[in-house]
Formats: structure tokens, sequence, C-alpha cells
């Protein structure tokens, strides 16, 4: 899929992982200096028009939630969503850093210090999550984001 452009706009530069919901990517936007997004493609699991549909709903339902979310500090915002070739696509900001899992070793203990902050900083997050009246289904190491910039915990996969 590299190299290649969706919706006119959003080329794929490197492929970052996969998991239930689908594939995600760093792409650039043609349309705006280069600047580099996540493109997260979201796949059904049928063609079915009936699944599709379903699909359909949910993908405008979480595009929704992450617009509306989208106001606070520690979570990317979304900057566009559409649907090509019966996929589903989310655009949202690139934050700079590395995921929680570069950060644990199997085996080795943590630091009672370092786990209050991580929670601290994680359930703050949660909070104005919960606010809004929605549940994250996949919180884990690989889906937060220790940001470059001031070391906090951004982003968290998937709502709905």
């Amino acid at each position: 899929m590299s190299g290649q452009l969706l919706d006119g706009r959003y080329r794929i530069i490197q492929f970052l992982g996969a998991g239930g919901f689908g594939k995600t990517y760093i792409a650039e936007d043609t349309k705006l200096y280069d600047a580099r997004c996540v493109v997260k493609q979201l796949q059904p699991t049928s063609t079915d028009p009936t699944t599709l549909q379903v699909a359909r709903r949910l993908f405008k339902s979480e595009a929704k939630i992450l617009y509306q979310l989208g106001n606070h500090e520690q979570i990317p915002r979304l900057l566009a969503y559409f649907e090509e070739n019966q996929e589903f696509y989310l655009v949202q900001e690139l934050i700079a850093g590395h995921d929680l899992s570069e950060e644990l070793t199997p085996g080795k203990k943590l630091s009672e210090s370092y786990v209050i902050a991580l929670l601290q900083n994680l359930l703050e997050t949660l909070a104005f999550v919960h606010q809004h009246h929605v549940i994250h289904r996949d919180i884990k190491p690989p889906n937060l984001i220790r940001r470059q910039q001031d070391g906090k915990i951004v982003g968290m996969g998937v709502f709905i």
C-alpha cells in the first residue's frame, strides 16, 4: 500500500500496524504541504450490503466520537474521514513518540512512582472520555503513545 494515494490526498508512506479493526499507516497530506498524519483503515468483514450498512453506521459513529473528543490535549484530533472502495478511513494527527509497550519489559518490576504517574496520566484522559459517555474498548500498551515533547500518554486506539 506504500505510495498509494487515498481520497486524492493522503499518500501512504509507512505501515504502522494491524489489529482487529484494520490497519494503521503514516501518510502525507499532499494538499497540506505534505504534513504527516495517521490513516486508520477499517476493513468490514464482508462486502455484503447489510454488513456494509452496519459497518458504515459504526464508522460514522466512531468518527463523530473522535471529533467530539478531539479537543482534549491527549487525544489525537480527527482531521478527516472517508469511504473508498468499500473500506473506511479515519485520518488523525500524528503524535511523535513511542508506544508504551516499548517501556515494558517482561519480568522487570516497575517502580511505584512510575506506575502511579502512568495511571494518573491515563486515568485523567479516561475520565474525560467517560464524561462524554464513551467507553473505550481496547486499552493496551501498543495503543498508548508516550508523547515525545512532554512525556504524556496520548491516544488510545478505538472507541465506541
